[in-house]
């Protein structure tokens, strides 16, 4: 009997509720060397002496910037491998428009299509999927997804306290820091509780702002204009859908926006700390391979981080001079807004 396992790449940012009717399936050319994308439940295959060939899903939990980079890291790693080590590999995408629902659909549906590999990203897509397997992530044990024989992957878990670190050293004088997050999302219950305890023990105000679509993510938003010096947000896929929007409106209030993924800052935040997304997809990736062909399972890898990103555009537009960024990494990365 074929055995799952799970290669839950973890993901950042959540994203928006986006109103969703299906799944889009595109399947990739199969041209002998492989393609494929990150995270998640892999099944051990059964392969001959003479074959190795594989045929995997990947379940993107919704568009954006973050879970794109990801995705296309993971293909491209997974390509290079097939041609590496000698392997075929075919995969068709599936997208969930970050709906419960049709991620349970499109888990049951690879499930009994035989895959050998499911490979989600994010974290609703990873517990989907190890649900229909078994039969988050930037966080796996808060998504559920550890402690697991069949369930392992990458996590772009957040270094929270670093990232308000910045904060304080770009803007000594901040009083009052705005929570903003989805109340939905697992990625972003850890660092927010996180945020939390060091803004209490600095003895600095905040005020939390969430919401679960759009809308709601833009007003919050705008709610806390006039009420906060800074906004802080993890890795929270919802408020990530509509970042630019958020960023536009942060930015004309002159409130600097501190958060969980570089996707959000080429959005138009102010400045994040965190991992490179491509190198996480690729990791990802390898993991699956050396499952699929016949490795142990390993456990969770935590991303190295430390890499800091700055708008230049933003930073401009608030006055923040972020030079003393380049004493607390090694690479700091400026970046414009992409429209």
């Amino acid at each position: 009997m074929k055995k799952f396992f799970a290669v839950a790449a973890s993901l950042i940012l959540s994203a928006a509720m986006l109103t969703a009717c299906g799944s889009s399936a595109a399947p990739a050319a199969t041209t002998g060397a492989p393609e494929t994308t990150a995270a998640a439940v892999t099944q051990a295959p059964e392969t001959t002496e003479e074959t190795k060939s594989f045929h995997i899903a990947i379940v993107q939990q919704l568009d954006h910037a973050s879970l794109d980079e990801i995705r296309l890291a993971v293909e491209d790693e997974l390509t290079k491998a097939a041609a590496d080590k000698g392997f075929q590999v075919s995969y068709k995408e599936f997208n969930g428009q970050n709906d419960n629902t049709v991620l349970n659909q499109i888990g049951a549906q690879v499930v009994s299509d035989k895959y050998d590999a499911i490979i989600p990203i994010a974290s609703l897509a990873a517990q989907c999927m190890v649900t229909a397997a078994d039969g988050t992530i930037s966080d796996p044990e808060a998504a559920g997804l550890t402690g697991l024989s069949n369930v392992t992957g990458t996590s772009d878990a957040l270094n929270t306290a670093f990232i308000l670190d910045m904060m304080l050293a770009a803007q000594p004088d901040v009083k009052t820091v705005g929570l903003l997050y989805s109340n939905s999302e697992a990625n972003s219950q850890t660092p927010i509780a996180q945020a939390k305890e060091y803004l209490e023990q600095k003895g600095i105000a905040y005020i939390e702002k969430t919401g679960n679509s759009t809308d709601e993510i833009l007003t919050a938003a705008s709610s806390l204009v006039g009420r906060v010096e800074a906004v802080f947000t993890p890795t929270d896929n919802v408020v990530m859908a509509c970042e630019g929007a958020v960023a536009e409106i942060l930015n004309q209030a002159g409130i600097a926006h501190y958060t969980g993924a570089d996707s959000f800052v080429a959005a138009g935040a102010f400045t994040t700390s965190g991992v490179n997304y491509t190198e996480l997809g690729t990791y990802t990736a390898d993991m699956a391979v050396d499952i699929l062909l016949g490795g142990a399972v390993p456990e969770y890898h935590v991303m190295d981080g430390g890499i800091i990103t700055v708008n230049t555009d933003t930073a401009e537009a608030l006055g923040i001079d972020y030079s003393v960024f380049k004493t607390m990494a090694n690479t700091v990365i400026e970046v414009t807004t992409v429209e």
